[in-house]
């Protein structure tokens, strides 16, 4: 009579090959496991900005809000300006680089950092309606029709330009329509949590002083 052994040796020494379960008080099963993807650890190491020299590309650098490890951190890049300029005001021009931009699909060097970006594509700045509130932009979309996080990209990256939003404030965005603009802030919440950020900002009104955020808004660039 043969006897099986399962002691640590004999464990031991098959653990490389084939894990003989019968005998030894665990029963075989022929339902796989899942165990989940293996973790993966993203670095959001933001990449060194292009020089634009020499492209013959006409630009301007800009901070831009991407998306890395659930939150937004900002990347510093070299916009180029549109080549269609369905719009003559400057703000509005740089309002679209910038939305452009955002659409991009992020480079390889800063997917393999854990970037990405949520904004669709094909939304597009256009002149803010006669009576609306100084400083107003607006989109081809509602922006309570965006994605939370998109919107919080938005905000976001035009709060951090001085081209766009010259004055410390929340930045005044509405959609296409009649509807009136809404003012939305850049804070630490909607960096940390952009997913959670509320896409229905308050109602901005002819007249009504755009208050200040008292939360530190990230460089500011032109």
């Amino acid at each position: 009579m043969t006897t099986r052994r399962c002691d640590g040796l004999g464990v031991l020494a098959v653990a490389g090959l084939v894990l003989v379960t019968t005998g030894c008080g665990i029963r075989a099963t022929t339902v796989p496991v899942d165990v989940g993807p293996a973790p993966s650890r993203v670095t959001c190491d933001t990449p060194v900005p292009t020089p634009s020299g020499g492209s013959g590309v006409q630009g301007f650098r800009a901070t831009l809000e991407l998306v890395c490890g659930s939150q937004l951190v900002g990347v510093e890049k070299v916009v180029p300006v549109p080549e269609k300029r369905p719009a003559k005001e400057p703000v509005v021009l740089v309002a679209q680089a910038l939305l452009e931009a955002l659409e991009r699909t992020p480079t390889g060097e800063e997917r393999d950092a854990g970037f990405s970006t949520g904004v669709p594509t094909g939304l597009g700045a256009v002149a803010p309606r006669a009576g609306d509130p100084a400083g107003t932009l607006r989109l081809s979309r509602r922006p309570e029709d965006l994605p939370p996080v998109a919107l919080a990209q938005i905000v976001c990256t035009f709060a951090s330009s001085e081209a766009v939003l010259p004055d410390a404030g929340p930045v005044v965005l509405g959609g296409p329509d009649a509807d009136p603009p809404r003012s939305f802030e850049c804070t630490d919440a909607v960096r940390t949590r952009p997913e959670a950020a509320s896409t229905l900002g308050e109602i901005v009104r002819p007249g009504t002083p755009r208050t200040p955020s008292t939360t530190p808004s990230p460089s500011r660039t032109p």
